[in-house]
């Protein structure tokens, strides 16, 4: 099957930029915290941990090259997982403070989002009653009026200043169909070169919805555009991200889970931790008479460069 892969690798968001403090306990905050959540993903069953930064004392979002450097060795060292750092960042960051962390990591894998798109996660606000900092409530009623920038000239710049001048490969966001032909576009400059790690993303508003005849039509378009030469995975945002992941495992995908997609680990329940989403998803992945791929096989699907080859 185009696409599909013998294995399934599991992809882990730790942290994020979405979510904000004042809505779990559990999301990770501190270098300490993050370092930990990820190793545990790791142990639990993660080939992928996907990275963003938080200031230690606030939680907002940072692009900050020296926060990130405080937990990316600590997971290198006490994991195998592949380490795909963030070029997203967060909110109004600009393209030079977004590429601060990966240029200075060089690591196996960054995200790269295939296009620009309103990003609107305000009707979040409205479910907190209590914040624990000033700057929260603003940064997510703020959305109603954000885009998120990701230009052809943007993504150019990416491919060429981290995939053609350090090796790094990349996890291809696609928040909807239109971001799959941006990618053919690439894939037809000669700009990716396969095997290429598409990420297909359902549910954030402004994005493509969490249906699943959305789902169907997301993979039919990615194998007749890129046929045998990509590896597919899905993630989908908040209460379709175990259902989402299930039925693309079904498909021949790859699946993401973690606390920045979504909190929960079952309905109404708030998840304890990002290994604990991991473990589910790698249950449910094994009742299906799955394989999860070790972060090594992983390396071998994608053809990452190994982690002997990253700058921290």
């Amino acid at each position: 099957m185009a696409g599909g892969t013998k294995k399934v690798i599991i992809s882990c968001a730790v942290t994020g930029a979405i979510h904000t403090p004042s809505m779990s306990d559990a999301l990770p905050i501190t270098p300490d915290e993050i370092a930990r959540q990820s190793i545990d993903a790791a142990e639990a069953g993660a080939a992928i941990i996907h990275l963003h930064a938080r200031d230690p004392k606030t939680g907002a979002p940072t692009p900050d090259p020296d926060v990130f450097m405080d937990f990316l060795p600590r997971i290198k060292q006490s994991s195998g997982a592949v380490v795909n750092v963030t070029t997203g960042g967060g909110l109004n960051m600009s393209l030079e403070e977004r590429l601060a962390a990966p240029m200075k990591a060089k690591p196996e894998m960054c995200s790269l989002n295939m296009g620009s798109m309103n990003f609107g996660i305000y009707p979040a606000a409205d479910k907190i009653s209590e914040w624990k900092h000033d700057w929260e409530e603003p940064y997510l009623r703020g959305t109603d009026d954000f885009i998120f920038r990701n230009t052809f000239r943007d993504i150019e710049r990416i491919l060429r200043e981290l995939g053609e001048t350090h090796g790094t490969r990349f996890e291809f966001e696609c928040y909807d169909i239109g971001h799959l032909y941006s990618l053919a576009h690439f894939v037809d400059r000669g700009l990716v070169k396969p095997p290429f790690f598409v990420q297909s993303i359902f549910g954030i508003l402004g994005g493509i919805g969490a249906e699943l005849d959305n789902l169907l039509f997301a993979r039919r378009t990615a194998d007749r555009l890129f046929g045998d030469d990509y590896v597919w995975s899905v993630l989908a945002a908040g209460r379709h991200q175990m259902s989402f992941c299930t039925n693309a495992a079904m498909l021949g995908g790859s699946v993401r889970v973690g606390l920045e997609d979504s909190l929960y680990i079952a309905k109404g329940q708030m998840a304890e931790s990002n290994a604990q989403q991991v473990a589910k998803i790698r249950r449910i992945v094994e009742e299906l008479s799955l394989d999860v791929a070790t972060p090594d096989e992983a390396r071998g699907m994608l053809a990452l460069k190994g982690g002997d080859n990253v700058g921290f």
